[in-house]
């Protein structure tokens, strides 16, 4: 493929070889492994040391580069820095040797070979020592400083780049000091590493700026984050134009913000969100391709970081029920609540649009809406979401443009009463724990609307109930084989009992289930011996049909 100059094969010391320098561009993501990836990676080293493994496999890296000998590494710093650190660490132990006057003249021999090897050189011209291994501007200062330097390493003032690089040197060193106690074992297990450690080197022609790597990568298959993506390509923009100092600081800022806010939430999840709530639907694999050909300046840079600043707490409040906005609202924090049990999140494109232009008592509104929507259509009804959300994103454009909304907007993916009728009078939910709290949350319901008796919809007083149990045969009643494979999932055959009772009635016949079921506290359970003699398969549909016609009228949209 055209950028592409090779892909081969390499040992982590013909990686290190041959006078050539590797630079971390000064906006790559900060260091932030942790000790998860460290045990994964010592793991993988033991394997090695203990001839598990003839050698191991430590993925892609890929460089940029336009004389082979100075690469930018486009991905594989946190690999690269981590290995750093081990030989490092290393080091730092054979220095311990020597400060305790162990082998010393040899050691400092190791030292030199193995610094000169792995970490540095000596200038011909100016004799001064040149890394191998430039970090990013958030953590080469700590690198140069300390860590190459094997100084004491500061637990103040330090930002988080280098505060991890700070764990992770002590992590290791806290190990191979223990593991290994003489310098000859400390030289023969870095050797050990070099040789065994191997990467896919992929190198690329410099005349391919960052953002294009990153789209060549994934068109390969090689999976690079959207947000690597997103900033290489914006800050690449920004940094043709020569900016100050203050505007690359004012950037980097920004885009910590919003990576900050955003935690453990998938960055390209919310930049999708974000973005079809202004703009025509996009999917996941096109998304990158589209914002790059709609930002291409330095303002519109900076304009879409802002707002993505602006929106990423909205968006993680919409995630969150609980969320302080929602204080007052208890209303929308009860639909949210909702719509978190269905595992739904087409809406927030939508949401954020109508959040953003809609008046407190229209936006509660629209998302009571959803929330009868996504019942009627993904709960009940398991239909393709795609459809669902284009409809969606068409709501939203129209509401940026027009700044109110009808629920009539909503009736092409509303299900018809008819439809939701049989389809609410078929539906089977499976035991899990999922589908148990949703089964709690529709039982609560009903028994609200039939009875006005308040039961919580996440209480943990109310289990769900098996009338003909999970574990029946054809002994238990009038259900042979087949009929009990049909009929024990059915909404029909479900209703809350409380924990002790539940217990109690096991499994049971029905005529003696039916003494516990007149002790519950929920209306709709005492009704079943009332209504039913005996329970079969008739009886069963007939109970299903009963509850979905309460359905049709809770979860309705009057047009």
């Amino acid at each position: 493929m055209k950028g592409i100059q090779d892909t081969t094969s390499l040992t982590y010391r013909q990686l290190m070889g041959n006078g050539i320098r590797y630079e971390i561009p000064k906006f790559q993501r900060d260091y932030t492994w942790e000790y998860e990836h460290w045990d994964d990676l010592w793991n993988d080293i033991s394997l090695l040391r203990n001839k598990e493994e003839s050698d191991h496999y430590m993925g892609y890296l890929v460089l940029q580069s336009s004389d082979n000998k100075k690469f930018q590494i486009i991905d594989g710093q946190q690999r690269m820095t981590t290995l750093s650190i081990i030989v490092l660490v290393v080091l730092k132990c054979l220095k311990d040797l020597i400060d305790n006057n162990i082998d010393a003249e040899d050691n400092r021999k190791r030292i030199e070979t193995l610094l000169n090897s792995y970490i540095g050189f000596i200038d011909p011209v100016t004799l001064i020592s040149n890394n191998k291994l430039k970090l990013n501007r958030n953590s080469d200062d700590f690198y140069r400083q300390y860590l190459v330097l094997l100084k004491d390493l500061p637990l103040r003032n330090i930002n988080s780049s280098e505060k991890q690089m700070r764990e992770c040197f002590l992590w290791f060193y806290d190990r191979i000091k223990k593991e290994f106690t003489t310098g000859e074992a400390l030289a023969a297990f870095i050797d050990e590493l070099a040789d065994k450690l191997f990467f896919t080197r992929i190198s690329v022609s410099d005349d391919f700026n960052a953002f294009r790597v990153f789209e060549t990568l994934n068109a390969r298959g090689v999976q690079l984050s959207a947000a690597d993506l997103l900033k290489n390509y914006l800050f690449s923009i920004v940094d043709e134009s020569k900016p100050h100092k203050s505007e690359v600081d004012e950037l980097e800022l920004l885009w910590s913000k919003v990576i900050g806010k955003l935690g453990n939430q998938k960055f390209e999840d919310y930049l999708r969100y974000f973005w079809n709530s202004r703009n025509k639907t996009v999917r996941k694999t096109a998304l990158f391709k589209t914002i790059r050909k709609s930002i291409s300046n330095k303002a519109q840079a900076f304009a879409l970081l802002r707002e993505l600043n602006d929106t990423a707490d909205i968006y993680m409040a919409f995630q969150n029920p609980e969320d302080e906005l929602w204080k007052q609202k208890t209303d929308v924090a009860q639909a949210l609540h909702e719509l978190k049990l269905f595992q739904i999140k087409q809406t927030l494109s939508l949401f954020i649009s109508g959040f953003n232009n809609l008046s407190d008592s229209e936006f509660e509104k629209l998302i009571k809406a959803c929330v009868i929507v996504s019942f009627r259509y993904n709960v009940i009804g398991g239909l393709n979401p795609n459809e669902q959300e284009e409809v969606y994103n068409t709501i939203a454009l129209n509401i940026n443009k027009t700044k109110k909304f009808s629920v009539a907007d909503f009736k092409s993916i509303y299900i018809p009463d008819s439809k939701f009728e049989i389809d609410f009078s078929n539906k089977i939910f499976k035991s899990t724990t999922r589908n148990n709290k949703i089964l709690k949350y529709i039982f609560s319901k009903i028994e609200k609307y039939r009875f006005r008796n308040e039961i919580p919809t996440d209480s943990d007083l109310y289990t769900i109930e098996h009338i003909l149990p999970e574990s029946a045969d054809a002994s238990w009643g009038d259900f042979d084989d087949d009929a009990i494979n049909r009929s024990v999932y059915r909404l029909g055959n479900l209703t809350l009992l409380e924990n002790k009772l539940n217990r109690d009635a096991d499994r049971l016949k029905f005529t003696d289930k039916k003494t516990f079921y007149k002790q519950s506290n929920c209306k709709l359970t005492i009704s079943i011996p009332d209504n039913f003699e005996e329970w079969n398969e008739s009886n069963l549909s007939a109970r299903q049909r009963g509850l979905a016609n309460d359905a049709k009228s809770i979860w309705r949209i009057q047009f």
